[in-house]
This record gives structure tokens, C-alpha cells and sequence, in this order.
């Protein structure tokens, strides 16, 4: 059989699909997502996946060892948006994670010292404080440690430990900030992690559109449940509940952050090939996590194109598209103790265009607009 007939096979098949499926029930499917959560309908899971369900974002917990003071955060903030944390002169944090586009770069990698290309999209500094682990491969456990690795990256910042202390300590400006800061003479490289780190927790989303629908379960005034209801419209309503049911996108992007915080192999590690990553087995020297990512988190996604730890996606509807037929299927070659195998956690779904469709405004539905600067609700009200 011609790939062109089976092409038309294909559109065909969908097309009856299409004219018979049952028509969605939006009032119904409203009354059952104005509740509370654990009345919702039941998520698809895979067996032995951990149900943690969508929701508004939890509180940010600063560490013991590095608690918030004003002091502290205003600092971390000078520091991110300065270049003299780069070996050049030219390159701040900022430069990869811009508030104007998500606290991301909007390209498909990033660059750093001397126009070095890197090998992964820079991912939104959003939420950064509710993470487990820290870059696509989890090598940092905490902002503290994340925070000195790209300063100390060749292809980045390009900055020597000893380097940075001798710069900051050198500058009568910083000599006095780090001093209110840290009540110290000295500025040592592990203040300047915890300032960044400071800084970096209080980068919180605004409430999306998503976040306020959630409000009318809590609402006993029927006008306002229903304005707050009306924040999802009918469409993103269905593919909320596409993205917990047929969809299975809840099978690993899941909680508050939607994200599980853990890795998958989605089948594009590009193994022996033109843009080979190896991903988390870069950290952990399994042969059992080569091609595992971690799961990126989706609020705010729609702000952070273009999409997948290397960047290579442009538009949503491809990205759901390799979801919908199952992820990009690798079977492990079992004379290769390095061959990576796809998730099973990824199955072809069989979603119309109707679906797809509803699924990616959904995924609008999830996204504000980036967040201004610090976020300060985590302050006990005086």
C-alpha cells in the first residue's frame, strides 16, 4: 500500500470518527469542574503512577539555612540583571532568562562567552522555588547550587570562582550590599548563590486564567462562581478535561506545577545522531536514564516558545502531535547497553483536530502574562 493511500485511509477513518463522536455535554461538564477538586471526574493513569492533582500553585518555604530578608532578595535581583557576573562583561543572567519573554530566552538554545552556542533551551525561571531538582538533566538539587554553575560554564558566563570574589570584592557597590545583606567584610562566592537563589524564589506566576476558574468552587455568591466559572470558556474546559482523561497528560504533568518532577524519555534524545542528548544519564552514569528529561512545567507555556529541552519545537500543535501518536517510539537495542527506549508511559491517543485543538487552548488557559518581578505573598502581613 502507497503512503499516499494510507494517508487518505487515515484522514478517512478520522473523518467518520469525527461525524459520530458523541457531542460534549458542556453544561454537564461544568457542573462537574465547579467542584472541588477531589470531585472531579477521575484522571486516566497509568498503574502505578502517583496521582497529584492540577491545581493553584503551593506556598513557597525558603530554606533554614538561607531565609528571606529584603536585603537579601534586592541584591539577588542586582546580581541577575548584571553583567559582571561574566567573564566578557556582557552577559547577565538575565540575558537567558528575560522577564519580557517568560524569565526565558525565546531562542531555540542558548548562547554564552564568546558567542558559544549551548545545547539546551533555557527554560523560565517561574515557580523555580517549587522545584525537586534544577536544569532539563537535574544536576542541581537546590538554587543554591544551580546558581554558580552557569557563572562557572565555559560556554556561558565563563567565570572562575576566585574570579568572582575578586570582582564583586573589588566593587565598593557590592562591598556594601553584600555587608546589609550578610553582615560580612568578605563576599564569598556561596552569598552570591544564596542572594541569586533569594532573588530567584520570589519569581512566581501570575494567576492564569485556569487559577481563577478554580476560585468559583469556593464561591457561595452564584453571580461571582459564575464569572469566575466563565474564566475557562467552553473549549479550554474540555481540554482540561482531556488533559486528565484521554489526553493522559496528567500521567506525568501533574500537581501545581504541572509537572511530576521527574524524567521521562520521550523519544528525542537524537542517539548517534545530529543533536544527541543524553540527558539525565549525563548526570547519573545509569545507561538505564540515557534520553530522560525532566518534565518541564506547563504554566506559563505558552510564553516560552520554542519548546522541548533542545528547542527544535516551533509550534504546540507539533508538540501534540508526537504526544498524540505516542511520543517518537525508540526500542531499545539490547546489544547496545546504552540504546535508550521510549517511556511507556506515552501511547498513541487517537485525538481528533477538535481535541487537539481544545487541548492547546487549554494549555493558553494555563498561561498569564510573565511575572513583573518579585513576589512578595509569602510575607506574613504586618
Amino acid at each position: 500500500m502507497t503512503k499516499a493511500r494510507q494517508l487518505f485511509i487515515v484522514f478517512i477513518v478520522g473523518l467518520v470518527f469525527n461525524l459520530h463522536a458523541e457531542p460534549i455535554n458542556f453544561l454537564q461538564l461544568r457542573a462537574q469542574y465547579e467542584q472541588t477538586s477531589e470531585n472531579w471526574p477521575e484522571p486516566w493513569l497509568e498503574e502505578g503512577v502517583e496521582h497529584s492533582e492540577i491545581g493553584a500553585l503551593t506556598e513557597v518555604i525558603f530554606p533554614v539555612e538561607n531565609p528571606f530578608t529584603i536585603a537579601k532578595m534586592r541584591l539577588g535581583e542586582a546580581l541577575f540583571f548584571d553583567p559582571i557576573l561574566s567573564r566578557s562583561g556582557q552577559i547577565a543572567c538575565a540575558s537567558c532568562h528575560d522577564p519580557d519573554l517568560g524569565w526565558a530566552d525565546g531562542r531555540r538554545v542558548s548562547f554564552g562567552h564568546d558567542r558559544q552556542v549551548g545545547q539546551r533551551n533555557a527554560p523560565s525561571i517561574e515557580n523555580a522555588a517549587l522545584w525537586q531538582s534544577l536544569f532539563w538533566d537535574g544536576r542541581a538539587r537546590s538554587l543554591e547550587q544551580q546558581a554558580l554553575i552557569p557563572i562557572q560554564a565555559g560556554n556561558e558566563m565563563s567565570l572562575t570562582i576566585y574570579e568572582l570574589e575578586l570582582k564583586l570584592n573589588s566593587t565598593y557597590q557590592y562591598k556594601q550590599k553584600f555587608k546589609q545583606a550578610f553582615a560580612k567584610e568578605y563576599i564569598s562566592a556561596e552569598d552570591v548563590a544564596k542572594a541569586l537563589a533569594t532573588f530567584q524564589r520570589t519569581i512566581r506566576s501570575r494567576k492564569s486564567d485556569f487559577d481563577f476558574f478554580l476560585l468559583a468552587a469556593k464561591q457561595s455568591d452564584p453571580k461571582r462562581k459564575r464569572v469566575l466559572s466563565q474564566k475557562l470558556t467552553d473549549q479550554a474546559l474540555w481540554g482540561m478535561h482531556l488533559f486528565r482523561t484521554k489526553a493522559r497528560c496528567i500521567n506525568c504533568h501533574s500537581g501545581s506545577l504541572f509537572s511530576d518532577n521527574k524524567f521521562h524519555n520521550i523519544g528525542l534524545t537524537y542517539y548517534k545522531r545530529e543533536y544527541e542528548d543524553l540527558g539525565l544519564f549525563n548526570y547519573t552514569g545509569n545507561p538505564a536514564d540515557v534520553g530522560k528529561f525532566k518534565t518541564p512545567s506547563l504554566r506559563g507555556v505558552m510564553n516560552t516558545k520554542p519548546w522541548m529541552h533542545n528547542g527544535l519545537f516551533i509550534s504546540m500543535a507539533g508538540v501534540i502531535n508526537i504526544y498524540n501518536a505516542g511520543g517518537v517510539r525508540i526500542l531499545k537495542d539490547e546489544n547496545d547497553v546504552f540504546s535508550p527506549e521510549t517511556s511507556t508511559l506515552l501511547k498513541p491517543l487517537a485525538l481528533t483536530q477538535d481535541e487537539k485543538m481544545a487541548l492547546e487552548t487549554f494549555l493558553h488557559s494555563i498561561t498569564a502574562h510573565p511575572a513583573n518581578g518579585p513576589h512578595f505573598s509569602f510575607l506574613p502581613e504586618s
